[in-house]
């Protein structure tokens, strides 16, 4: 029976307008999470649930898009090898809510997708660039789609660099290099991470290859020991 009293048909209006939002947030609900939305969203995929043509399938949605190399040599706590699977990076323009993403999941046969809140961080996974302890997975294993940038996402840090140069360099003086355009052939054909870097920065090196051929006269050696590096 309807209230006369207009305030409390107002109070009624209110608490009903209240429970229709409350209900439609748990409709809003997919095993447990809110239908938040993200600009990225990752997938795991596993070989024996992917239809055959999911590359194809994901390329429909003519979105950014980058899957890691397969998987197939990680382990559990107990040492025991996983299941193979693939990590995929979905990367929007705009936000795009759970139940949005969990269309482009479903065409997969996938697991429920998860907000990506660091790209960077989740390309570098995709190699265990940063866990030293799982296996190195290539880089070059990496596959992108539509105009996904993987190199921006996997800039060496500082100290990598560092890392990189030392590197170039110690190879350069065991095998007595001392012209730029050998390393960088070398660099070319078997170290893709060298080439990167000596396009970014190659002032030392080219430094170091121009000081080593004007003196291959002499030796490199520890001043105080005599000890002769070689």
């Amino acid at each position: 029976m309807p209230y006369a009293d207009p305030e409390k048909r107002k109070e009624l209006d209110r608490q009903r307008k209240a429970m229709a939002r409350a209900a439609a947030k748990v409709q809003g609900q997919n095993n447990g999470r809110v239908d938040v939305k993200a600009r990225a969203w990752t997938i795991v995929a596993y070989p024996e649930s992917v239809p055959k043509d999911w590359r194809e399938v994901l390329n429909e949605y003519h979105i950014p898009w980058a899957c890691s190399p397969l998987h197939d040599k990680d382990v559990d706590g107990a040492g025991k090898l996983k299941k193979p699977h693939w990590h995929i990076l979905l990367s929007f323009t705009g936000k795009k809510s759970y139940s949005q993403i969990c269309v482009i999941s479903k065409a997969l046969n996938a697991p429920s997708p998860k907000v990506c809140h660091d790209q960077r961080g989740l390309v570098r996974y995709f190699i265990h660039r940063d866990d030293p302890n799982k296996y190195q997975y290539d880089q070059r294993s990496i596959e992108v789609y539509g105009g996904f940038d993987v190199a921006d996402y996997l800039k060496p840090t500082t100290s990598e660099c560092m890392a990189l140069q030392d590197e170039m360099i110690e190879w350069c003086f065991k095998n007595k290099i001392t012209e730029f355009w050998i390393l960088k052939v070398y660099a070319l054909r078997e170290r893709p991470d060298w080439s990167a870097e000596l396009s970014r920065s190659c002032f030392q090196i080219t430094q170091f290859l121009k000081s080593r051929r004007h003196s291959s006269d002499l030796v490199a050696c520890n001043p105080e020991t005599g000890e002769i590096y070689e």
